[in-house]
């Protein structure tokens, strides 16, 4: 049997899913659902990656350990399986003992055959992604590629892997495996890229502590993407399972954000070449989602949950359209709006209205059962080429297309009715026997449709499978056992309607209702903090950070050292102060934080003039939540110490780091 080996990346565990998770793991449980429904024997890997400096930072700033931290988020992210019907056979941690083992084991190999050796590392360095950038890779302006964030100098004691040294053998397995990067435009960007030149690539730090210690060295963690990446080694059984590993290694697949591709189609393949492993199949980069035309952000509050979405409308609906939506490989825009569109022309109308129309007539006219036909239809001729069709679209990962032509299949049959007429047939006698033809012809395009869409939507074809009376799930079938007419004499089970359609009036209602629902409660919360303070200052809970009260005689309320813990505070300096123009006490000062700009106000206008502030260090609280203050979005507040009399300060002396060489972005504690 042929074997077919499909990982999703694994997923960092700093934040909740959106989604990009959903629509790579969805389109992983799709590919892997069909190529069972081809023959193939499949094995599917999703997985967490929980180990790097933000894993830390987060736990820091949340009072817990890292343990525990990604104990508690990873199961979102088995959630997200469970709530989009994922069938993966299984999922990995790279906290887990059989990981942690194999990237031991393949770090000391390489050690041993001197592909890995200690050196020191200085160079741009982009902190949010944990990162080096060549200087050939960079953005304008020093900045990251993949981020934009800006690039922090750094130099430490590291291990290096000698990538340069299997460039060229790479290179020339790419030239002769042109569809090993897909799409071709991330094929090229990947080629140009190895021909600019691979340097030597830094394999551990010293700068953090959760990681996987180095072998005989442990006051060097492992690169937390030399970590990640080996895990579609362990779960193949490298190490632990000789056997299974040379059962599924040869047709492993990867797939991927374009945004990682470079660790996956450079670093990745370089480390198995070094290991004398035989390269991926494919390795394909899908795009980005925008919201309603605009970039994802918390700032924004568009992102898309991917939770919240299956819940109002479905998992298959939700599914059906991430992989009929956009073309795989291009950046592609969420919009419900949209969505209601798909669920009512595709789903409803077109696939739903098939199925109501066929089981009704044949309940009617046949009394449920399925009548025989030995003559057969555009539609049975049809059928083979479609299946021909999605089996060439599928293997270029081309789901919008394969949907299409699935789609144009369930058009046609629903044009067969109208071209027909079976009511007519119905009245007269004489056409009992076309009547039949047309009834079976109708019943067997639905039942092939349902196994065509089982990969996409397994629930709604097995909703039809049940209608259509037909034992077993699509899913579970091959494409291979479809015979058209062995349907005849299948007795229909009861019918039910599977995409109510959806209407647009009310539905644009509920939603401005929302919005409104939504804009009151910001605007309460947005009241509520400046209430006491005035449009002009900042929330009573900012401006109490902001200030060291003088030496008090008051009981001061004390706090745990976890409560300490959760305020973030970083150094940062201040690039750039602009006056407000209706207000009298604050600033819009724009801080570098090394890895991002930020815009924060603060009332501190009596006490400094802009050109005092600008190219000031500063200590800022870099996890506050976002407000508005006089129309400027403040994000996070700067440390100050005032000196008061008879409660008015008549000083401030910003916080500021003693040392000036600390660099910017650096964790306060």
């Amino acid at each position: 049997m042929k074997t077919y080996y499909i990982t999703t990346p694994i997923y960092y565990v700093n934040d909740k899913p959106h989604i990009g998770h959903a629509y790579t793991t969805t389109a992983c449980d799709v590919m892997s659902r069909y190529k069972r429904m081809k023959g193939y024997d499949v094995f599917f890997l999703t997985g967490t990656d929980e180990h790097g400096q933000k894993i830390q930072s987060a736990a820091e700033a949340k009072g817990e350990t890292p343990q525990q931290l990604v104990d508690r988020v990873h199961q979102t992210f088995r959630d997200l399986c469970t709530a989009l019907n994922v069938g993966n056979n299984d999922f990995i941690r790279t906290t887990e003992p059989r990981h942690i083992r194999t990237v031991q084991a393949i770090f000391s190999r390489l050690m041993e055959q001197g592909d890995i050796y200690k050196g020191t590392y200085t160079g741009y360095y982009c902190v949010p992604d944990e990162t080096y950038v060549p200087e050939n890779a960079m953005g304008p302006n020093k900045t990251c590629p993949d981020c934009g964030r800006p690039l922090t100098i750094m130099e430490e004691e590291s291990y290096f892997f000698r990538a340069a040294k299997y460039v060229p053998q790479l290179i020339e397995y790419y030239e002769a495996h042109m569809k090993a990067v897909m799409p071709r435009q991330r094929y090229n960007e990947i080629m140009s890229f190895l021909k600019s030149g691979v340097r030597d690539q830094s394999v551990s730090r010293t700068s953090l502590k959760w990681g996987i210690p180095v072998p005989g060295d442990e006051k060097h963690v492992i690169y937390v993407w030399f970590d990640a990446l080996v895990n579609y080694l362990t779960a193949a059984g490298y190490l632990d399972d000789p056997e299974k590993f040379a059962h599924w290694w040869p047709s492993v697949r990867h797939m991927v954000g374009k945004d990682i591709i470079r660790f996956h189609c450079v670093t990745w393949p370089l480390v198995l070449l070094a290991l004398g492993i035989s390269l991926p199949v494919e390795v394909f980069a899908h795009g980005w989602w925008t919201v309603d035309g605009e970039k994802m952000s918390k700032t924004r509050g568009n992102v898309v949950d991917p939770f919240k979405i299956v819940k109002e409308y479905g998992r298959d609906a939700f599914r059906y359209f991430m992989m009929r939506e956009v073309p795989f490989g291009n950046d592609g825009d969420f919009s419900e709006l949209a969505l209601v569109g798909r669920i009512n022309s595709d789903l409803a109308n077109d696939l739903g209205n098939l199925l109501n129309r066929t089981h009704r007539m044949i309940v009617s006219y046949r009394g449920g059962v399925v009548p025989a036909s030995d003559e057969t239809c555009e539609l049975a001729e049809m059928s083979a080429r479609v299946l021909e069709t999605v089996d060439a679209a599928m293997n270029e990962y081309a789901f919008d297309e394969a949907l299409k032509a699935v789609w144009e299949f369930i058009g046609r049959a629903n044009k067969f009715i109208d071209e027909t007429m079976p009511w007519k047939l119905a009245k007269d006698e004489a056409q009992s026997t076309r009547l039949d033809f047309v009834l079976l012809n109708l019943y067997e395009a639905l039942r092939l449709s349902a196994m065509m869409i089982a990969p996409v939507m397994p629930e709604t074809a097995a909703r039809i499978w049940g209608q259509l009376g037909v034992d077993g799930e699509p899913v579970r079938s091959e494409y291979s056992s479809f015979v058209w007419g062995q349907g005849a004499g299948n007795k229909l089970g009861a019918s039910e309607v599977l995409f109510p359609r959806i209407d647009i009036n009310e539905w644009k209602k509920h939603k401005e209702e929302q919005k409104l629902q939504e804009s009151a409660k910001k605007a309460e919360a947005q009241s509520q903090q400046e209430a006491s303070a005035g449009a002009e200052t900042p929330s009573p809970s900012q401006q109490a950070q902001s200030e060291t009260q003088a030496p008090s005689t008051d009981h001061e309320a004390e706090i745990s050292i976890d409560d300490f813990r959760t305020v973030e505070m970083r150094v940062a300096r201040i690039t750039k102060c602009e006056e407000i123009p209706k207000s009298k006490k604050l600033y819009k000062l724009t801080v570098d934080l090394g890895y991002e700009t930020r815009t924060v106000c603060s009332g501190i206008k009596a006490f400094f003039t802009p050109s005092e502030l600008e190219g000031r260090r500063i200590i800022l609280v870099t996890n506050l939540k976002p407000v508005k203050l006089c129309g400027v979005e403040s994000s996070g507040m700067i440390l100050c110490a005032s000196v008061k009399k008879d409660g008015v300060s008549e000083q401030l002396t910003l916080i500021k780091p003693e040392d000036d060489n600390i660099p910017l972005g650096s964790r306060v504690s």
